[in-house]
């Protein structure tokens, strides 16, 4: 087997371990599940860890990491000699939840992007790249949170571009480093402000209007998730109101302090997180419609 694959299905991944030692968000908004769905969606979110890591690794070439991928890829389908007890545990997913493997592919798609696009022209373009990365993590989730009404599918996808592009406006700082640009080419250019001074981290009043633009852009996703959200799916969908509401305090947080991602990095604390994890959660016991929030 070639070593760089076979360094790849050898490594040994628990899903339990992964979703303990992160911080995500995502990780948080398991609180409300019952046991076998958590622990399901942990092997999925596992899934979505290891694809991630590998296209972000600092230790791997380009080469090696599309290696990778496509390795995961070949066992989405089938069982790979020496694979990671994670491979089973995601096909068992499939067949269990009647995932559909091209949804998982997509996202497999969407963090190889980072191997080759660094700028995107316009928001259509970038809109492909949220999609992947973010809704398809999104439309996989909700199939295993359990859903009635197919106006859900609707709601994922609206969440995942509003998560997507409020990451994006808190990493601006941080993708920079990484030689990233997701603001589109033709934003900047509408607010008349160049990459060299995005590049110098110029930080002005074209500036902010271009960010207010992009939370204005976060925040319509946000208004359209919650309209396409069926009543009768609100309490199966409290992990993904949990994650919106978390990212909805982060653009708050963000738009009232004028966006200063250049020497911030935006998180909330604990007892924020606490807080709105609680909120949702009484929300469903009390089943009260969901109202547009910070």
């Amino acid at each position: 087997m070639d070593p760089v694959l076979s360094a790849a299905v050898n490594t040994h991944v628990n899903a339990a371990k992964i979703r303990s030692q992160s911080k995500s968000n995502l990780a948080l908004a398991f609180v409300s599940l019952g046991p076998e769905r958590k622990r399901d969606i942990t092997v999925f979110y596992a899934f979505c860890r290891v694809i991630d890591d590998i296209a972000d690794s600092s230790e791997l070439n380009v080469a090696e990491k599309r290696v990778r991928l496509q390795a995961w890829r070949r066992m989405l389908g089938a069982a790979d000699a020496d694979e990671p007890p994670l491979a089973h545990d995601v096909r068992r997913l499939i067949h269990k939840y009647s995932l559909s493997t091209d949804m998982l592919e997509e996202i497999i798609a969407g963090v190889e992007m980072d191997l080759s696009i660094s700028r995107y022209a316009t928001f259509e373009e970038l809109r492909v790249y949220c999609y992947r990365v973010a809704s398809a993590v999104g439309l996989v989730s909700i199939e295993i949170f359990g859903y009635r009404n197919p106006r859900c599918k609707e709601y994922a996808l609206e969440l995942g571009l509003a998560l997507q592009m409020t990451n994006i406006i808190r990493d601006v700082g941080k993708d920079l480093r990484d030689g990233r640009i997701y603001l589109p080419q033709e934003d900047l250019a509408r607010f008349h402000y160049s990459e060299t001074e995005l590049q110098d981290r110029q930080y002005s009043d074209r500036f902010v209007r271009l960010m207010e633009f992009e939370a204005a852009r976060a925040r319509e996703f946000f208004s359209r998730a919650g309209a396409a959200l069926p009543a009768e799916d609100r309490r199966r969908m409290v992990p993904a109101e949990i994650m919106g509401s978390i990212y909805r305090g982060l653009l708050r947080r963000m738009e009232l302090d004028r966006f200063r991602v250049f020497e911030k990095e935006y998180r909330l604390s604990k007892t924020e997180k606490a807080g709105r994890i609680a909120a949702q959660l009484l929300k469903s016991f009390l089943n009260l419609p969901r109202r547009a929030s910070v």
